[in-house]
């Protein structure tokens, strides 16, 4: 369920304090304090999730993930891991994978400035307390310019999802749709250069997505800029639990503000996420 106003209020500022309590080095490692993993019980490998057959009709979209073991989730923000993928993730490590973020910039280009404090600075220690929350296995954060990934050259974007892929030794990528969902282009870029890997190393490449019609309500209540896709452009539709997914949007107060479009969006959403092959192998 979503939380109220208050709930959200208390959240952001539980989180706001901790990350003051940090003090001057804002440093939070995802395995926790002396290397223990942060990390859930999983399930036992019996009950992964079946392989979903390449050939499967669109239009009757799966509600099972791929059985991936190692899940490398290739992101442009500080946060997008959180508001966009929190979910999907946590699914993914409930299925027994270990995950992994790639975030392209520290996200110190946002007009939203919940938190006082240099913003670079931030928003790398609430990525790294959300990772926490998520039970991230690892966060590699890049520092190209937020507003800018689509003047880096494409290859070298891919060289970087490349050298984090095999790193972790991913089965699969996870990643924003090519629309970037927004429409922002460092989504766009971050994506790009997931798919580019993908097509290079022969690995299967997810992009998180909303339908057509949540899409379609969030710009006419916001104007904002929000893409989707029809049913049948959609492969999986899979139930997830939003604990793990709120407590890291916590992570994010300077920029998780009551007012934004995320709550309507998680309302509109419900219990559900959705997800399109951007490469198969």
């Amino acid at each position: 369920m979503t939380p109220t106003s208050a709930e959200k209020a208390r959240m952001i500022r539980s989180v706001e304090l901790s990350l003051t309590d940090m003090g001057p080095g804002l440093s939070v490692g995802v395995n926790g304090i002396d290397g223990e993993t942060a990390r859930r019980d999983t399930p036992a490998a019996g009950a992964r999730p079946q392989p979903v057959p390449r050939d499967a009709p669109r239009g009757v979209p799966s509600e099972s993930l791929p059985p991936w073991r190692s899940v490398l989730a290739v992101v442009a923000h500080p946060d997008d891991e959180s508001f966009g993928l929190g979910a999907v993730i946590d699914s993914f490590i409930r299925a027994g994978a270990d995950v992994s973020v790639l975030c392209l910039t520290h996200g110190e280009a946002s007009t939203l400035h919940g938190v006082a404090g240099e913003l670079k600075l931030i928003r790398e220690a609430e990525l790294r307390a959300a990772g926490v929350a998520l039970g991230i296995s690892a966060v590699q954060l890049e520092a190209y310019p937020d507003g800018g990934l689509a003047a880096v050259p494409l290859t070298t974007l891919a060289a970087e999802v490349s050298r984090t892929a095999a790193s972790v030794a991913a089965d699969g990528i996870i990643a924003f749709d090519s629309s970037g969902v927004t429409g922002h282009t460092d989504h766009i870029a971050a994506t790009a250069a997931a798919v580019q890997v993908g097509a290079d190393e022969g690995l299967e490449v997810l992009g998180w997505t909303l339908p057509a019609e949540v899409a379609t309500t969030l710009r006419a209540e916001f104007g904002a800029p929000f893409l989707g896709h029809s049913c049948d452009e959609i492969d999986f539709t899979i139930v997830v639990q939003r604990s793990s997914q709120m407590a890291a949007v916590a992570c994010h107060p300077s920029q998780a503000l009551p007012a934004s479009v995320l709550w309507r969006r998680l309302d509109l959403l419900g219990e559900r996420e959705h997800l399109r092959w951007l490469h198969t192998v």
